[in-house]
């Protein structure tokens, strides 16, 4: 097995994770909560990556971050260094492409806890902010749990926004689906058949415990008839 792309790809997967829970949290509460009308528009833009190629995505995220965008240029001038094909684009990448599966879990959740509770909490001199994370946050963690179980193993298997993105460099943004994709391209399937495991392993973990934690969370709170 590569145990550098293995290292890399759980590198990505735990910094994206980390960077999705703190964006992820407000986006999806404003989302639970808004009655703007134009909130379908972020919407959209929240859910493109589920429906958008992934080559596709990463073709215009490379574009915005390329030396001749506006982005490109102030954070080469920042740093030194270009964005594409590095770990600090690939991480970038991962963040927009994983973006769904972080924020829809979280906002289903968060609609899914009583308003009662919540009028509740206001009536008793809580603010917005402390009634988030005294009364929503609390019984809505079925569903952040499963949002960040999802979005780690959703960067864990991503291939086609991190060819276009970072491409194919051993140490830097080599990760653990190309290099399945060498093993097979080089016909070592012994190589290809352990890593391929090893994802497969990780995939079904993360799905086990999605469903468990959806069936916590009827079980918590039951439908109406």
């Amino acid at each position: 097995m590569d145990w550098n792309a293995i290292t890399l790809s759980l590198r990505l997967a735990g910094l994206t994770t980390l960077i999705l829970f703190f964006l992820g949290l407000p986006l999806a509460c404003w989302l639970a909560a808004s009655r703007r009308r134009w909130k379908f528009l972020v919407e959209s833009v929240v859910a493109l990556p589920l429906v958008l190629p992934p080559t596709v995505l990463g073709f215009y995220i490379l574009l915005a971050m390329g030396p001749r965008s506006p982005i490109g240029r102030f954070y080469e001038s920042l740093t030194g260094h270009v964005l594409p094909f590095s770990f600090q684009g690939l991480l970038v990448a991962s963040v927009l492409y994983s973006l769904p599966f972080t924020v829809q879990p979280f906002a289903a959740a968060f609609k899914a806890v009583d308003c009662k509770l919540v009028e509740a909490s206001w009536c008793l001199g809580q603010s917005r902010v402390s009634t988030f994370f005294r009364v929503i946050l609390p019984l809505s963690w079925p569903g952040v749990v499963t949002g960040v179980v999802l979005s780690f193993a959703h960067t864990i298997g991503e291939f086609g926004v991190v060819l276009m993105v970072g491409g194919n460099l051993p140490g830097v943004t080599r990760t653990v689906s190309i290099s399945i994709y060498d093993s097979m391209q080089s016909l070592d399937y012994a190589a290809a058949g352990k890593t391929s495991l090893l994802l497969l392993l990780i995939s079904f973990a993360a799905l086990s415990v999605t469903y468990t934690l959806q069936g916590n969370f009827r079980l918590l709170w039951p439908q109406k008839l």
